[in-house]
């Protein structure tokens, strides 16, 4: 594929050797949590395991693989969905587990910033942060199990993106063990650093390849005194997306959630999950969820009505339902976020993480779905974070037929999909990363000179080619 299938074949595989050479008590026993996916597309495989206690043991671990030339494979939650966390294939690797590097070690409420091991998860530090009377704005819906290190190496984006952007914009500084085991301690507290070449930038997002994040400094934001959730009905996609500029116009940087759900979806959800609560006697074809937050002495029940209101003069908007109290707004949001499990039960023939230009999501879903149909019956659906362009579009069997009718078309659906958004100036990864299952992805449509210096920039930090091996780049 490129000069680092060559080192990956290159590379030993992890044993008894190497486990003489590690620091006393990081040995752990492989167990299957730690070699599989949540999509169970990989089966990983490890010559050892280890879980350092703290960034020394790290920095020990890596230089030993370096001097034996064994491939390590950072290992956060495991929620990733791009195979980024197993390497199925090659010499057994060293599966390095973050896992016993989970404190929280210090919060600055004064400074809004918390510093966080890797291994911590995303709930806990949205606890910690909210009890110290702060938020930590990233939301995602694996954020019991995902951990702050791999939150950071695919830099995830979550429902609130919108408003404080993906986990790159939420982090100050980041302390890392390097390829050849030096420790870049680079925990700053800074808004303004301006001291050459951000490092911190470049292994975030970097999915392991590059280094080993061991803690971040983290930026928190007050939470919001008043927050509304809604549901509204919109008639299609361009509506929606006037909708949002309303929105936008009326609340500004107020509106932290705005998610496109799809019929489909809804239809999914009552096949596979009839317990939950509908929100409509029938499911629309399109409606958004809403949610803004708001400073002292505004009402987000009245923001939400008079933008209700306006867009149904404007005919934006057919329906709609204001949270009349928390739990009704989390009944709201369960049932956008258990969209993907519903669609997990039904069995997807092919899902994309894809984003687009705001004003090119109409014409790509009309596009896409008419040259989906042209290739057979299928059904989609489309849904997700439309605020900043990120859609999850997913490809299903028509009803009584199985994916596995579908297999030979896989392949066609998934290039199809992802050609059609780069041609619209859209990216075929939003949010998940490339991992090992984009490697082609990258290579066919990524900007050649950006693939050159990303391939100068991993043979500079890693020539042995021994972090996370197989990913990204291949």
């Amino acid at each position: 594929m490129n000069e680092y299938l060559g080192k990956e074949e290159a590379l030993n595989p992890a044993g008894p050797e190497l486990a003489a050479r590690l620091p006393d008590g990081v040995l752990r026993e492989v167990a299957p949590r730690h070699l599989d996916e949540p999509r169970g597309r990989y089966q990983g495989q490890a010559g050892l395991l280890a879980a350092p206690r703290n960034v020394e043991e790290v920095a020990a671990i890596v230089r030993a693989c370096a001097e034996a030339r064994v491939g390590i494979v950072p290992r956060g939650g495991g929620t990733g969905l791009v195979g980024g966390q197993v390497m199925p294939a090659g010499p057994a690797p060293l599966v390095l587990s973050l896992e016993r590097m989970a404190a929280i070690r210090q919060v600055y409420p004064a400074e809004n910033v918390l510093i966080a091991e890797a291994g911590a998860s995303l709930q806990s530090v949205r606890e910690a942060a909210a009890g110290a009377g702060r938020m930590f704005p990233l939301s995602l819906a694996s954020q019991g199990s995902a951990q702050i290190g791999g939150v950071l190496a695919t830099n995830a984006g979550g429902v609130n993106a919108l408003r404080w952007g993906t986990a790159r914009a939420l982090c100050l500084g980041i302390e890392a063990v390097l390829p050849d085991g030096s420790i870049m301690r680079d925990l700053k507290r800074l808004r303004k650093d301006n001291t050459g070449y951000d490092l911190r930038d470049l292994l975030i997002g970097a999915e392991g390849t590059l280094g080993i994040i061991t803690a971040a400094s983290l930026r928190l934001v007050p939470p919001p005194v008043g927050t509304g959730v809604a549901l509204m009905v919109v008639p299609d996609p361009q509506a929606a997306l006037a909708l949002l500029a309303l929105a936008g116009a009326q609340l500004g940087d107020s509106v932290s959630a705005f998610e496109l759900i799809s019929g489909q979806g809804l239809r999914f959800l009552s096949e596979t999950m009839p317990e939950l609560r509908q929100p409509f006697a029938a499911p629309p074809d399109w409606m958004v969820l809403i949610e803004i937050g708001l400073p002292t002495g505004l009402s987000p029940d009245l923001a939400l009505e008079r933008l209700f209101s306006d867009a149904a003069e404007a005919g934006l908007v057919l329906d709609g339902l204001i949270a009349q109290s928390g739990q009704q707004a989390a009944e709201f949001w369960r049932l956008r976020e258990e969209i993907p499990e519903g669609n997990r039960r039904v069995g997807s023939i092919s899902s994309h993480d894809i984003s687009l230009p705001l004003s090119e999501i109409p014409g790509f879903i009309a596009e896409a779905g008419a040259m989906l149909a042209a290739m057979g019956d299928m059904r989609i659906n489309c849904f997700g974070h439309l605020g900043d362009g990120n859609l999850h579009y997913n490809v299903f069997p028509a009803p009584g037929r199985t994916r596995a009718e579908y297999e030979g078309l896989r392949a066609d659906i998934q290039r199809l999909v992802h050609q059609l958004a780069v041609s619209r100036g859209g990216s075929f990864s939003a949010e998940h990363g490339i991992g090992r299952l984009k490697v082609a992805d990258l290579a066919r449509w990524g900007d050649p000179a950006r693939l050159a210096a990303m391939r100068a920039v991993k043979a500079a930090l890693d020539p042995l080619g021994i972090m996370n091996p197989g990913a990204v780049l291949g």
